[in-house]
């Protein structure tokens, strides 16, 4: 919910923090809400995917609330800082951005179904911020895992840029990048369903209103 840089700009690998071999914190074993574990190896029928749209209290909310997801996991991705921490993240200087990994059933919902979710859910052209959260930390990104991910990712970007130029906005800033090479680091206990253990708490999630058309031939 804040960065210490007035300006926030991305740190280069020999600018960012070195991190740590081993995480400072515990993960919890298993989801408050869906009841699942939240660390892998997942069931091999379940895919995952990741996705950045601000802070993440909010954004795992809208994914854990989705029929077909089996857990859900609040984290860092796209930096260089190993195994960082969410003071660190928030400093500016690990690269991440704060990412929801949702892990889900592909035979009750679709890839392009939760693209569509998570594009509908913040404001996609606004850089490094999102709304009133200003940082890195809150650059919209998706880290697929698979070619066909990267596919569905790249289309739906593209066709939503249709519909959003129309609208007049500004181009989409989202990131869409393998995971492979991009770490996922589970953030700090009292981050994972932050929402459902404080009902009241900040949640900074809020799209542009405007619909996202779902799959390859809305962007053709």
């Amino acid at each position: 919910m804040f960065s210490y840089r007035r300006t926030p700009e991305l740190p280069t690998r020999e600018e960012a923090l070195t991190g740590r071999a081993e995480p400072l914190f515990a993960v919890p074993d298993r989801h408050t809400v869906l009841g699942n574990p939240l660390s892998g190896p997942y069931p091999a029928h379940l895919e995952v995917a990741d996705f950045g749209l601000g802070c993440f209290w909010g954004a795992e909310r809208k994914f854990w609330q989705t029929p077909g997801v089996w857990t859900t996991l609040a984290g860092y991705q796209g930096g260089f800082t190993e195994n960082p921490t969410y003071e660190e993240v928030c400093s500016g200087l690990t690269g991440h951005t704060e990412v929801v990994r949702v892990v889900f059933d592909p035979s009750q919902v679709s890839y392009a179904a939760l693209l569509r979710l998570f594009w509908e859910s913040h404001d996609p052209t606004q850089g490094f911020r999102q709304g009133n959260d200003a940082g890195t930390q809150y650059r919209s990104a998706i880290y697929t895992h698979s070619p066909a991910q990267q596919a569905t990712a790249e289309a739906s970007r593209t066709a939503y840029q249709q519909v959003l130029t129309s609208s007049g906005f500004s181009p989409i800033t989202t990131a869409v990048l393998p995971a492979e090479e991009r770490p996922f680091w589970p953030a700090e206990a009292h981050h994972q369903q932050y929402l459902d253990k404080n009902p009241g708490g900040y949640c900074g999630i809020g799209g542009t209103g405007v619909s996202c058309p779902i799959g390859v031939a809305a962007a053709e």
